[in-house]
């Protein structure tokens, strides 16, 4: 099993910043792929970005790309989402998972995910 808990979320202007953290607890999460996703209110559970075990391979959805940054810290057990610019539209739940292992095909496909933290509240306002 592993645990995973989401901090970081809070209220920001556009254009502002805000770092997730995602810290792990449980099985060696070194071995695992996180991921993070997020959820607006009445619509569908969408990736963001994941970062492989090594930290060496990462993805992101194209709504992201440029402005967020994954990164992992294996000897913490943690997994980081660096949101810059903002905008409105990033306002959602933002949810940290893990799955064992990388594999690039799947690595944005929700159900791929065995475990999942309890969210974090991002907001941004105009």
């Amino acid at each position: 099993q592993v645990q995973l808990v989401e901090s970081g979320g809070g209220s920001v202007q556009t254009g502002g910043s805000l770092r997730l953290s995602c810290a792990a607890s449980g099985r060696t999460f070194s071995s695992y792929t996180g991921g993070w996703f997020r959820q607006a209110p009445g619509k569908e559970r969408e990736f963001v970005a994941a970062i492989s075990w090594s930290g060496g391979s990462t993805s992101y959805a194209d709504s992201v790309k440029g402005r967020f940054t994954v990164s992992r810290d294996n000897a913490k057990n943690a997994v980081y989402l660096q949101m810059n610019s903002l905008k409105p539209e990033d306002t959602a739940v933002y949810y940290c998972a893990a799955r064992f292992g990388w594999v690039h095909t799947i690595v944005a496909v929700t159900t791929a995910y065995d475990y999942w933290g309890q969210g974090t509240q991002v907001t941004v306002s105009s």
